[in-house]
């Protein structure tokens, strides 16, 4: 199933995409009322499985001449995920994207957090900071947690994801290595785009083998699969569980391949702009687009 987040007057609810458009869950709920159907993604993120099972049957049973449906031209987009208890990221986890930034494989996972603040949707506007001069992009696989989890196995971790999101970790270079943490140029407003849909587990049959691409203005800057990661998502879940809790929501983004601009020659790093437009897009889960604007 492909989950979203409609913004509706401000306000966060629950759709679904269909082969027939995309159902605004909260709209047709008020017709055909269902006390078991969440209206916003969270719950059902947090109601698991069986609450899935529960909308797709309710829709299932539907009158179709009674339901709106609606494209993507006529939504406004929010996050994927909307408020996750923890955003933990993973740096240098492709090998050639380590490469291209001549530092040697890590040997466990590196780790950092972004913020709630960062979060947007598709099709939004991102604002340049006036902060930075080096806006890179970073096309992501997001695993989105779906069961309590802690000490975890590998061989069992796969079972804990609810679900898959494309995101773009957006890092200001410059502020990124003002200091040996790397948070500053990972948690500016707007930095972590996801979406358009959060796409449940059973539709990703293999998180580690995955087309992934970057198009920066129509050109294609980033393409690769997930097989190149360096920890893989099962490895990835397992380890940060054996050091603090993953709750239902929590969003977990696996590093990004070879093609950013810090990976280019000095002289030839063209950082973002504002009036750019960069769509990141994941095999099975979806292309997420984004403009820049200028910081007023």
């Amino acid at each position: 199933m492909k989950l979203l987040t409609i913004l509706n007057e401000g306000k966060e609810v629950l759709g679904v995409k269909t082969n027939e458009g995309i159902i605004n869950i909260s709209q047709t709920l008020s017709i055909h009322p269902n006390a078991n159907i969440p209206t916003n993604l969270m719950d059902v993120i947090n109601g698991g499985e069986k609450v899935v099972n529960e909308i797709e049957y309710y829709i299932k049973q539907l009158p179709t001449d009674s339901i709106q449906y609606l494209n993507e031209e006529e939504i406004e987009w929010g996050p994927a995920v909307t408020r996750p208890n923890k955003i933990i990221c993973v740096g240098l986890n492709y090998r050639k994207h380590a490469d291209e930034t001549k530092v040697p494989y890590p040997e466990t996972p590196i780790l950092f957090t972004k913020y709630n603040n960062t979060l947007t949707g598709h099709e939004k506007d991102i604002t340049v900071p006036k902060v930075t001069n080096k806006l890179d992009y970073e096309v992501e696989l997001g695993i989105v947690i779906g069961k309590e989890a802690k000490n975890i196995s590998k061989q069992d971790a796969l079972n804990y994801v609810f679900g898959y999101v494309t995101a773009n970790d957006l890092s200001a270079r410059d502020l990124q290595f003002v200091s040996s943490q790397w948070l500053l140029g990972k948690s500016c407003d707007g930095f972590s785009p996801v979406g358009p849909y959060l796409v449940t587990r059973d539709e990703i049959k293999n998180p580690n083998n995955l087309q992934l691409k970057t198009i920066v203005n129509g050109e294609e800057r980033q393409n690769s699969n997930t097989r190149d990661m360096i920890f893989y998502c099962d490895e990835i879940i397992s380890y940060i569980s054996k050091y603090m809790t993953l709750v239902p929501g929590d969003l977990i983004l696996t590093g990004t391949p070879e093609g950013v601009i810090l990976g280019d020659p000095e002289d030839k790093q063209v950082y973002l702009k504002p009036g750019d437009e960069v769509s990141v897009e994941i095999e099975k889960i979806g292309n997420l687009t984004n403009r820049f604007v200028k910081d007023h």
